[in-house]
């Protein structure tokens, strides 16, 4: 690492990070050995305070690679596992805005699949319940406007499968814009359009309900045929 990473804080305390992750970082390290936000937040923390030898930082939950957005990060262990037990029992709210190709029908609904992942091509596909390794998924959907053929939909998660949404949205046939993985004959060049836009969490010491908001790129197609500011706002 050559340049100094200066991560973009939402906010942060002695027992936590909340950061936007910019696309195509990786959360955390992976096989490819490229850089992760993880480890930059590690070299932010030592770099920042002036610490020595090992910094802990808790991973969370994950973001996709080329999906951007709000996560948090824990600073420590006992931080670390509460977060995790707030995923557990759904006390952790992901909120996400995707640009689908076509609206689906009905407008506004739920998801819920079978998801395996096929750990050789790091590819997940629908399956069946019952079915060796598949995970239920599900998801709740609204489309809040559309542009031609794109639709910016506000999507809830009830569960965090790798791919999940990107997998869920392509097997109703109207996938995420610029995903040129699971896309089918709507693939499209260009940065995939989802991003991670809200995370709601009760503070693991004080316990305090916190709501951290990022919008998407909004000068990058196709973000930028929509009035996504509007859409996002505390509440």
């Amino acid at each position: 690492m050559n340049e100094v990473y200066e991560p973009t804080i939402l906010y942060e305390d002695n027992h936590l990070l909340v950061v936007l992750k910019e696309q195509n970082l990786a959360s955390c390290p992976d096989e490819s050995g490229d850089n992760n936000l993880l480890d930059l937040l590690k070299e932010y923390v030592k770099r920042t305070y002036g610490k020595q030898g090992n910094v802990y930082i808790g991973l969370v939950h994950r973001l996709d690679r080329p999906t951007g957005g709000v996560m948090v990060f824990a600073k420590t262990s006992k931080a670390a596992g509460r977060l995790s037990e707030q995923m557990r029992s759904g006390d952790f709210e992901k909120r996400y805005l995707a640009v689908l190709n076509g609206a689906p029908v009905p407008e506004s609904g739920k998801l819920t699949n079978w998801l395996k992942k096929n750990t050789v091509n790091n590819m997940v596909y629908l399956s069946t319940e019952g079915t060796d390794g598949a995970k239920y998924a599900a998801l709740d959907y609204r489309v809040l406007e559309k542009k031609g053929s794109l639709a910016l939909t506000d999507i809830k998660l009830h569960t965090g499968r790798s791919h999940q949404i990107r997998v869920q949205f392509a097997g109703i046939a109207h996938p995420v814009f610029g995903d040129m993985r699971y896309g089918g004959e709507y693939a499209q060049k260009g940065k995939l359009a989802l991003w991670a836009y809200s995370l709601t969490f009760t503070h693991p010491v004080t316990k305090e309900r916190m709501r951290f908001i990022g919008e998407p790129p909004a000068e990058e197609t196709p973000w930028r045929f929509f009035e996504t500011e509007k859409y996002i706002r505390p509440v």
